[in-house]
């Protein structure tokens, strides 16, 4: 059987690079017919789809999953509409390929260029979230990458039937139906086989817990673009307005609790804790959050639990959030670079040259100034869909979207030069 599987995964892969080759020189057009095409294939299985999505869901409360792994299982209505509104803004993005990021002529006339190319065959292994299938097809056949998909168990069925219909969609545009593969194992041996496919595989993206990331990233040697945590922060200065403070703060951390942009700690300068503490503690209670708080915090709410060392390093994704007093904007930058996770961090400010500082301070993939780390997302940013959020600095940062997934070659015209 072992043997079986490996000769499965290595038929997946040859399969991968082929299609690669053939979606490197296809036209702009055609990837982005595909992605059209995408989203009228879903709408015309949105029924289907639902049911698999339902007996996945029933399966998964079975074996006692609950809470925020459900939601994150979950495809309704909501979130259907959202693939969708995400695959139209990503068909009408200027094509990534073929672009010359910079050109020049040597004295001697030799014309050089450096034009973006396709990465290749990208690996996408994730859990709990269906939606990431959708999302992974459509960027990488927008940016001319083959790509297998290798979703969480625990959502197979769901996945079986976007990665069908994604299938039809390349198919249908002219594409090679093997751009976009799916693993269709529950068998936890296909990814220790995925991770030594190097002569097939040119990246791989994981989405998931720290736990499964630092698998795949100490298991391989193909290059792995990664988060690990969202350990998001919102910083209100001094002068921040009290309705910015509030909306901001309840929304970046309400919105969507279980996300990685999320916010985790919220910084209150000690020159408006007075101010803004007790009006944002009333609308977390009624959000029905937890605050852990510093010693200074817990001087102002005495109803917050006293925050540990550990809750600054913590990524919850549940309704908790730690507080923090803190002495003026480098301290919270400190406090920032210090238990951050280089995922998301803001300020809210009416000041430009806190903002300035903030913005030049902090070491994070996506800084916020008077806006909710909920929006450093693809969508928000306009890149459409993207296929993760990245706090590496190489190859890619933040959210990872088409443009992210080229590379690029050196082409030069010459006139018969020759070297001296």
């Amino acid at each position: 059987m072992e043997d079986d599987l490996k000769t499965s995964m290595q038929d997946i892969g040859k399969k991968a690079r082929q299609a690669a080759l053939e979606l490197a020189v296809s036209s702009g057009e055609n990837r982005s017919r595909a992605i059209t095409l995408m989203k009228e294939k879903l709408a015309s299985i949105k029924d289907v789809l639902f049911k698999a999505n339902r007996e996945d869901l029933k399966e998964a409360e079975a074996d006692g999953l609950e809470g925020p792994m459900l939601k994150r299982l979950t495809i309704n209505e909501k979130v259907f509409n959202y693939v969708l509104s995400r695959l139209t803004a990503l068909a009408t993005l200027d094509d990534p390929l073929g672009r010359v990021l910079e050109g020049f002529t040597r004295p001697d006339g030799l014309h050089v260029e450096r034009i973006s190319v396709p990465i290749g065959v990208i690996a996408v292994i994730y859990e709990s979230r269906p939606n990431v299938t959708p999302d992974a097809a459509s960027v990488c056949i927008k940016s001319g990458n083959a790509v297998i998909l290798r979703g969480g168990s625990e959502s197979l069925r769901t996945n079986i039937v976007l990665a069908d219909a994604l299938r039809e969609a390349v198919t249908e545009a002219g594409l090679p139906a093997n751009a976009v593969q799916m693993v269709r194992t529950n068998d936890r041996e296909a990814v220790t086989h995925l991770l030594k496919m190097d002569q097939f595989i040119d990246v791989i993206i994981p989405r998931g817990g720290k736990g499964l990331i630092r698998k795949i990233a100490g298991g391989t040697n193909i290059p792995v673009i990664k988060h690990y945590e969202g350990i998001c922060h919102l910083y209100l200065a001094e002068d921040a307005p009290m309705d910015w403070a509030l909306d901001l703060s309840v929304n970046s951390k309400c919105q969507s609790i279980e996300v990685c942009n999320a916010l985790e700690t919220l910084l209150v300068d000690a020159g408006a804790a007075d101010r803004l503490l007790p009006e944002l503690s009333k609308r977390f209670r009624d959000k029905g959050v937890e605050l852990r708080g510093c010693a200074e915090t817990l001087k102002i709410l005495m109803d917050a639990v006293p925050a540990t060392e550990e809750d600054w390093r913590t990524e919850y994704l549940a309704p908790i959030l730690s507080v923090k007093v803190v002495n003026g904007l480098a301290e919270a930058v400190r406090h920032i670079n210090t238990y951050g996770s280089g995922h998301t961090d803001g300020i809210v400010t009416k000041s430009l040259d806190k903002a300035r500082r903030f913005v030049e301070g902090v070491d994070s993939a996506s800084v916020m100034v008077n806006a909710s780390t909920r929006l450093s997302g693809g969508g928000d940013y306009g890149l459409g869909a993207v296929v993760g959020i990245s706090t590496d600095k190489i190859h890619a940062r933040g959210p990872v979207g088409p443009m992210n997934l080229t590379s690029y070659k050196w082409v030069a015209y010459g006139q018969g030069h020759l070297r001296e």
